[in-house]
Formats: C-alpha cells, structure tokens, sequence
C-alpha cells in the first residue's frame, strides 16, 4: 500500500501541532480559536440540520 504523500504531510502537520500542545485537546482548540478570532477571514456558520424522524413499522428501521 502506497502512502499519499499529501496525507502524509497532513498527518506530519497534525502531529507537531499536538506536540507543540502535548496533545492536550482543550489547549489546541484555544490556540485555533484565537488564531481565528485574529485573522481577517470571515467565518460562516451554519445551522445544523434536522433529521426527520422515520416511523416505527418502515422498511428504513
């Protein structure tokens, strides 16, 4: 099996940067959102979307 070499860099990217966070979770998501919070791109959000309900006694159960 061939690695992709793009997938290999992500993977190599998403390593040091939990590195540089000790792999604390909490830490990282503070770091991405002040770097979002200070950079000049517009950040859209979206509402989430409903699931419909399937009736019990369907074939979709």
């Amino acid at each position: 099996m061939t690695t992709d070499s793009v997938l290999a860099e992500v993977r190599r990217i998403r390593e040091e940067y939990a590195r540089q966070f000790q792999g604390n979770v909490q830490a990282m998501m503070d770091d991405l959102r002040r770097r979002n919070a200070g950079s000049n791109r517009v950040t859209v959000t979206r509402s989430p979307k409903l699931r419909s309900r399937v009736k019990s006694g369907t074939a979709n159960s």
